[in-house]
């Protein structure tokens, strides 16, 4: 079965770039927000298999976004990796210890970013060309 994954992220052309990458790499079918908000509203609605979310973003960061979805019944399933620009070892173990099921810098190469995904959820990885 074809994973979905939902991308939280402010940034237009960030989320475009992940998308595209991950839909021709993976071959994954791939949500997307532009807020915090707007990405819990997807997480209860669609309930995607993973959640890729930005840490800084404004009005509503990473952090406050993924504790709601962890305090959500309908959402505190699905595994989130958090996305940063931050790659500071210490700044990665602050998000880590939040509960997220992963961290992964950015920017990243598109199969870099499958490989660390699927590493990250032990999935195992189709290669769709």
């Amino acid at each position: 079965m074809k994973k979905r994954l939902l991308i939280i992220d402010d940034e237009d052309s960030v989320r475009e770039i992940i998308q595209i990458s991950l839909e021709s790499v993976a071959g994954w079918d791939i949500l997307t927000a532009s807020s915090g908000s707007k990405g819990i509203k997807i997480a209860a609605s669609e309930h995607p298999d993973a959640i890729l979310l930005d840490v800084m973003m404004p009005e509503m960061d990473g952090p406050t976004t993924f504790k709601q979805l962890q305090a959500t019944v309908v959402t505190c399933d699905i595994p989130i990796i958090m996305l940063t620009a931050k790659a500071q070892p210490s700044e990665q173990k602050q998000l880590r210890d939040l509960g997220v099921a992963g961290v992964i810098t950015k920017p990243c190469l598109p199969q870099e970013l499958v490989d660390d995904i699927c590493r990250i959820l032990n999935w195992n990885q189709v290669i769709h060309n």
